[in-house]
């Protein structure tokens, strides 16, 4: 996603249902006397889940078949007799729900509903609902904060795809498969309209686990993740949780890859260059962090942090490309305060020598970040490979759809222009690919 300073309009039931219930989740037993104190570490709901009491949530869920998701999940907690149970089985549920949301968008499994299958949100608004329950559950067991807080992250991470990523290894470098890994974003700006959908994520599912034939013929196995809208999770490395296993020498690291966000409307933007800034907009959870980006302490970096790091997308060829209907940008321009000045400087061909940070071309939210930390994390680890971040055009409801007092959940032109979005960036990753295997086979 993009915070620029210009107004920006923005626009299967049983696969998890079953699979979370079909684990291991003890009968109950009789338990050891727990008293109210010790086992009453629950919290209230946070910002993000008291969104789903509303309208747009609620008909989302109902629509999509996942409206019981939540409920399902918490008949299975109820069962559970002890903490390691706990984590198999909320483990387990979050990566049955990312292959429920990944199923349905692909195609496989029922509908669930009449909301389009393209649709992302369903996956946001269950998770929230597990999320929920899991806060509120009160077991029978002794669990402490910690602990809690160590089976929400398993449920955070599996929900969205981020301990799944199943790369093919080996082969020999001229002929083997590719690997690309893709990620995407949350929903973000629900209190402005709750409604909205995130084409990055409707992206990442529609990609997760398909391969990609480039016009020369390679294959190329795709794999994607979605991230949270939240400063404080990438403040605690979840970006390079994820991608470090991936980015490291060894059989499956990868040969390409782009994090990806909704930007601007009508257009896509090849982020040339990512800034070390955080420039305090409100995240999912209400939340603003006004400071240079942080680097979470154990993972590979560079030292002295930088202000800037670059893309190494092939944008050239990329930009030239017939990809579809909307123009793809080499977006060159930052913010910067100059090597010696005090005062924040606009600069449209990329940052000056000696220059600290206020903006990427990405801007200065969650989408400059990921950008950042991605790039920083290849920088790092010396990886020879085209990656960098690509924001999508802005996703918009059809005219006469848009006020979200009054509006639908969603309409023929809102669902056109997600696809239509969707399909160019697998176009613009098959381009991508066949410029890097190019490069691999000279």
């Amino acid at each position: 996603m993009r915070h620029i300073r210009t107004k920006v309009g923005v626009a299967g039931a049983a696969l998890l249902t079953a699979a979370p219930l079909a684990l291991s989740a003890p009968s109950a037993t009789a338990a050891s006397p727990v008293t109210a104190a010790a086992r009453q570490a629950t919290a209230a709901p946070t910002v993000e889940e008291q969104r789903l009491s509303q309208r747009a949530p609620q008909e989302i869920l109902r629509r999509s078949g996942f409206a019981g998701v939540a409920g399902t999940f918490a008949g299975g907690l109820a069962r559970v007799d002890s903490y390691g149970a706990a984590k198999r089985y909320v483990t387990e549920a979050g990566r049955g729900l990312w292959r429920r949301a990944v199923d349905r968008v692909q195609g496989r499994g029922p509908q669930g509903g009449d909301l389009s299958r393209d649709d992302d949100r369903p996956l946001y608004w269950a998770r929230l609902g597990m999320t929920k329950a899991l806060r509120e559950w009160k077991p029978d067991f002794r669990l402490s904060a910690n602990q809690r807080d160590t089976l929400m992250g398993a449920l955070e991470r599996g929900s969205r795809g981020q301990d799944s990523i199943d790369l093919p290894g080996g082969g020999h470098s001229k002929t083997r498969v590719l690997r690309v890994v893709v990620t995407g974003f949350d929903p973000f700006q629900l209190d402005a309209d709750a409604r909205r959908s995130n084409p990055s994520g409707a992206a990442a599912l529609a990609l997760d686990g398909t391969t990609v034939r480039t016009p020369s013929g390679r294959l190329a196995r795709v794999e994607t993740a979605v991230f949270p809208v939240r400063w404080a999770d990438f403040a605690a490395g979840t970006v390079e949780r994820t991608l470090l296993p991936y980015f490291r020498r060894g059989p499956r690291q990868v040969d390409l890859f782009t994090t990806i966000s909704q930007g601007r409307p009508g257009r896509f933007d090849l982020e040339r260059t990512n800034g070390a800034w955080r420039g305090g907009y409100p995240d999912n959870a209400r939340k603003s962090r006004t400071e240079t980006v942080p680097v979470p302490k154990g993972v590979p970096t560079v030292r002295p942090q930088p202000q800037w790091t670059t893309t190494t997308l092939p944008y050239a060829q990329l930009t030239a490309a017939s990809t579809g209907p909307f123009p793809v940008r080499d977006n060159t321009a930052v913010t910067e305060i100059p090597a010696g000045g005090s005062s924040p400087v606009e600069r449209p061909d990329g940052p000056t020598p000696g220059s600290t940070a206020r903006a990427g071309g990405g801007g200065d939210y969650l989408s400059n970040e990921i950008g950042y930390r991605a790039t920083l994390l290849r920088d790092a680890l010396k990886l020879k490979v085209p990656g960098g971040h690509l924001h999508t055009p802005v996703l918009q409801f059809g005219a006469g759809n848009t006020d979200p007092k009054t509006g639908e959940v969603t309409d023929p032109d809102f669902v056109r222009n997600r696809t239509t979005i969707t399909g160019q960036v697998r176009s613009i990753l098959t381009t991508a690919l066949s410029v890097a295997s190019g490069t691999m086979e000279k």
